[in-house]
């Protein structure tokens, strides 16, 4: 049984994260803890360092100095085995998908079950086919390849591999990008159901401001190395740091400008 410290501990802890490619320093002095059970965004202008601390977290780049701890583990300290065990414990969905092209849709989802465990075969092909519904695509969707399948769909099967091993952790690499607003809006959906499903914690990388208001509990805002605001997104949007109200500001006004550009062209194509 979990005791009450545990229980209450943080799932990741990062303590003065600093992260340097030749003299370009991406963080500096970088500290940040995820809740056990919150969907957590990691917010930020174009290189404020949000996906390579994503990476950090699941121990795919080491950052030059500071300590990444995951279930109370620190990263750097782990043997090859350790580190399989670890790992096992969470799910990655990468941006664009990162499924393996020669394999069909079924098959990438069966892929972490046939690697890491000693179900029979019948057993797997079942869990697999199982997690692609839960992300509601068709039951023929499994027999493609991810070549074959739209953006959305492709996000879908992506997730559906990720939680193949029901993890403790999720990350999602900007699950919404290159999406249409109704996939998007459905990819979000999905988000939700997934963790009041499994209950995992969720930490996603995002642009998307939708997203950001409808499936995060706080967000994480990055910039000049470092989190610049921690909070909700109702917090957030009322900040009076004019770096971060100025990062929603331009959010915003993207979001108004392609409207106003889909607008526009669908007005030009009327008869």
């Amino acid at each position: 049984m979990m005791t009450t410290a545990a229980a209450d501990a943080p799932v990741i802890e990062l303590k003065q994260i600093s992260t340097r490619f030749g003299s370009h320093s991406v963080h500096e002095g970088l500290d940040l803890s995820v809740r056990r059970g919150e969907v957590l965004g990691l917010a930020g202008g174009s290189g404020s360092g949000k996906s390579v601390l994503l990476r950090e977290m699941v121990g795919l780049q080491k950052p030059s100095a500071g300590q990444v701890r995951v279930f109370g583990q620190e990263l750097a300290g782990l043997d090859a085995a350790q580190g399989l065990a670890l790992r096992k414990r969470w799910g990655m969905m990468f941006q664009r998908g990162g499924l393996f092209g020669a394999l069909t849709v079924h098959e990438n989802v069966a892929l972490p079950l046939r690697e890491h465990s000693a179900l029979e075969p019948a057993l797997i092909a079942r869990i697999a086919s199982w997690k692609l519904a839960l992300t509601g695509l068709p039951a023929d969707a499994g027999a493609k390849r991810p070549s074959e399948l739209s953006g959305g769909m492709l996000k879908r099967a992506a997730l559906a591999r990720a939680i193949a091993l029901d993890p403790e952790l999720l990350f999602l690499d900007e699950p919404t990008s290159g999406l249409d607003p109704e996939s998007a809006s459905g990819v979000n959906d999905l988000i939700l159901r997934t963790q009041a499903l499994f209950g995992p914690t969720v930490v996603i990388v995002s642009h998307d401001l939708d997203l950001l208001w409808q499936v995060c509990d706080r967000v994480a805002v990055l910039g000049e190395g470092r989190v610049l605001a921690l909070g909700s997104m109702d917090e957030l949007s009322k900040s009076p740091l004019p770096i971060v109200a100025a990062y929603f500001d331009d959010r915003r006004s993207d979001a108004q400008n392609a409207a106003a550009q889909k607008n526009s062209a669908t007005s030009e194509q009327a008869p």
